[in-house]
C-alpha cells in the first residue's frame, strides 16, 4: 500500500554506470505500488559490456551536463504527475537541478555530486577524480575506469571477486565534459529558493564521495519552509546501490517518503478544517 507524494518514482543513474544498476532498487519500489521509470543516460541505452566494446565512444564523449538535465526535465514534464526522483552521485545533482525548476514531489539524493561551489578537501576525493577529469588528455575521448580506479572510487573494502562481478557488469565508459561541468554555472543551484521535500543520503566509507561533501551540500540549502533531510549510513562505499546493505538503505527513502506523506496529510486536514470553519 503507498501512501507518499507521488505514486511515480523515476531513477537517474549517475556516471559510469549502467542504468541496470537500479534494477533491484525498481523491483522493491515497485513491489510497494510505484510506477516506477529507469530512463537511461542519452546513447548509453545497452549492457554494460557491450557500451565498453564501444569505447572510446565520440558520442557519450561529448555528452554535456546541461543536455543531461535538459533530457531529464524533458522526460519529467511528460509524466501524468510530478514524479519522486531518486538519483545517485551525478544523478544525485541532477535531481538537485530538476527540484529547483519544481519539477517533482519530491528528490532523494544518493552519495551525491555537489552543485558548483560545494567542496571538500578530502584526499580520497581529488584521487577518485583525477581520472575522469581526464586533464592532460583528448576531451573528445570518452573515458573508462580502470578495474584498479574503480577498485578505489567505488567498491573500496569489498571482496575482490564482488569488486570484479561489478565492474563486469555495471562500469561504462563516461564524457570527461560531463565531470568537468560540475564545476561550471551548469552546477549552480540557488539554495535560497524554496524546493520540493530533498533527503541526502551519505556513505560513510565512500572514498568518491565524502560524506562530509553530502553534509556540507544539505547545509547550504537555506529555505526555511523547505524540507531538507540528511542521513548518513555506516559501511557504503560509492557502489551503494549494489551492496549487500541496499534494501536498508531503500526502506529508509521509503519510510522517509512515507513521514513526508503524513505529514502532507495533517497539513490538507487543516487546511480542510480552516476552510470548514471559514464557511
Amino acid at each position: 500500500m503507498k501512501t507518499t507524494p507521488s505514486s511515480t518514482i523515476v531513477f537517474i543513474t549517475g556516471a559510469f554506470v549502467s542504468s541496470s544498476c537500479w534494477d533491484e532498487w525498481r523491483a522493491f519500489f515497485t513491489s510497494y505500488g510505484y510506477h516506477c521509470l529507469v530512463p537511461a543516460w542519452p546513447h548509453k541505452d545497452a549492457p554494460a559490456p557491450e557500451l565498453r566494446r564501444r569505447q572510446p565512444d565520440a558520442q557519450v564523449a561529448a555528452t554535456r551536463l546541461r543536455q543531461l538535465t535538459e533530457y531529464y526535465a524533458n522526460f519529467v514534464a511528460q509524466l501524468p504527475e510530478k514524479p519522486i526522483l531518486i538519483g545517485h552521485s551525478m544523478g544525485g545533482l541532477l535531481t538537485q537541478l530538476l527540484l529547483q525548476r519544481d519539477l517533482a514531489a519530491a528528490g532523494v539524493a544518493i552519495h551525491s555530486v555537489p552543485p558548483q561551489g560545494v567542496i571538500t578537501f578530502k584526499w580520497s576525493f581529488y584521487r577518485s577524480v583525477w581520472g575522469p577529469l581526464g586533464y592532460f588528455t583528448p576531451v573528445a575521448q570518452s573515458f573508462l575506469m580502470s578495474f584498479g580506479q574503480w577498485q578505489y572510487a567505488f567498491t573500496n573494502g569489498m571482496p575482490l571477486a564482488a569488486q570484479r562481478a561489478a565492474y563486469e557488469q555495471f562500469a561504462v565508459p563516461e564524457s570527461k565534459h560531463v565531470s568537468r561541468d560540475g564545476l561550471t554555472a551548469a552546477a549552480k543551484i540557488d539554495f535560497r529558493r524554496p524546493h520540493a521535500p530533498l533527503l541526502f543520503l551519505a556513505g560513510s566509507t565512500d572514498h568518491i564521495i565524502p560524506a562530509s561533501l553530502n553534509y556540507s551540500n544539505y547545509r547550504r540549502y537555506q529555505h526555511a519552509g523547505s524540507v531538507t533531510t540528511y542521513r548518513e549510513l555506516p559501511g557504503r562505499n560509492h557502489f551503494v546501490l549494489g551492496q549487500p546493505t541496499w534494501r536498508e538503505d531503500a526502506l529508509c527513502v521509503l519510510a522517509w517518503l512515507q513521514q513526508l506523506a503524513a505529514g502532507l496529510e495533517v497539513a490538507a486536514d487543516k487546511r480542510a478544517l480552516a476552510q470548514a470553519i471559514g464557511h
